[in-house]
């Protein structure tokens, strides 16, 4: 048989390569004479560039040290150069929530994001793909923007500090010395489909995970509203409240195109052609339930293929009728707990079990 493993990561426990990895390695314990071909996907969220890098052998690592983390702090910063001089960029190496020492977000920023775009850019990027995934802050994307050279004035033409919240300052936009985007254009990835603005902007839906109170939002949300109304562009866009709004900046100033996350990877990957002589393919996610299968990688794995379709999640919530066979790591190991504990086990179990079930 041939069998492709193509999972997400399971957030908190593996990542999308370590996942499929494991899975294979289960599966031959049983069936140690099948084919077996790996592609961990992603869907535009931490992970992006590990599985590109993983399935696109020409694919490039390139250093940007010293940007600026989502709290002031400096970190390093890195993007992948694919063929065709496309640079693949991950707001989550620079700008992410995990680097922040406490959340903050009123001013957390994602001005690291625009110095790694930078220096793509610098070292001749013809084409950006920008995976926006794991936020910290809700600042619109303004700091990114700045850091290309976007000026940011309040009414008395003074610089605005960085984060979400001094956007409610903002009197002034100055696009004069703004970097332009790449010929090629530049493709935002992401798995939501949010507005910016409202109960289910970026404010509202995403700020608590990142730390904002109740009054947070409204701050924020208000400020997002007035940075709008400078910038232009269209705040009800789908997906333009992605990571705190990012994805609404880059297209109101640089006509970037807010796409799913997941189907642009497995373009990139190949999946399609991975997948066209598959006897089963086998995809995962930490938790699998009705969003799984709208705009994630579960869901675009499933829509790719017509070979049978095993998944293994963390655990799973609900009947799943697209997949022949769910393999739950919460169930092989009695509790999520215990899942969680020792996902390395349980990876291997649930490859042992489907290839038993083959």
């Amino acid at each position: 048989m041939r069998i492709v493993f193509a999972p997400d990561s399971f957030k908190g426990t593996a990542t999308a390569d370590d996942a499929a990895a494991l899975l294979a390695a289960g599966w031959r314990d049983v069936r140690p004479d099948d084919e077996l071909l790996l592609r961990p996907m992603a869907d535009g969220g931490e992970g992006t560039l590990d599985a590109l890098a993983k399935a696109i052998p020409a694919a490039r690592w390139r250093s940007a040290p010293g940007c600026t983390g989502p709290d002031g702090r400096r970190v390093d910063g890195r993007y992948l150069l694919l063929p065709d001089d496309v640079a693949a960029v991950e707001l989550a190496v620079t700008s992410g929530l995990p680097l922040m020492r406490a959340p903050d977000p009123l001013r957390a920023t994602t001005r690291g994001l625009g110095e790694v775009i930078a220096a793509a850019l610098d070292a001749g990027a013809r084409e950006l793909v920008v995976a926006v995934g794991g936020s910290a802050s809700t600042d619109g994307g303004a700091g990114a923007l700045a850091a290309l050279g976007l000026r940011l004035l309040d009414a008395d033409n003074n610089a605005l500090d960085d984060g979400g919240a001094a956007l409610a300052t903002l009197a002034h936009v100055d696009a004069g010395q703004l970097r332009p985007p790449p010929p090629g254009g530049v493709r935002i990835l992401t798995d939501v489909t949010h507005p910016l603005l409202g109960p289910l902007g970026a404010a509202a839906v995403f700020g608590p995970q990142k730390g904002a109170s109740p009054t947070d939002i409204a701050l924020l949300d208000a400020a997002l509203a007035r940075f709008a109304a400078l910038l232009g562009g269209d705040p009800a866009a789908p997906g333009a409240g992605a990571a705190g709004g990012t994805a609404f900046g880059f297209a109101a100033l640089w006509g970037a195109r807010v796409v799913s996350g997941a189907a642009t990877v497995a373009d990139l990957i190949g999946l399609d052609d991975a997948i066209a002589r598959a006897d089963l393919v086998v995809t995962g996610e930490g938790r699998l339930d009705a969003s799984s299968w709208r705009g994630k990688v579960v869901g675009e794995v499933a829509s790719r293929t017509t070979a049978p379709l095993a998944v293994a999640c963390g655990s799973a919530d609900g009947s799943q009728p697209r997949a022949t066979h769910v393999v739950s790591l919460a169930q092989l190991a009695g509790s999520v707990e215990a899942a969680m504990a020792d996902p390395r086990r349980w990876l291997l179990a649930a490859g042992r079990l489907l290839a038993e079930r083959a």
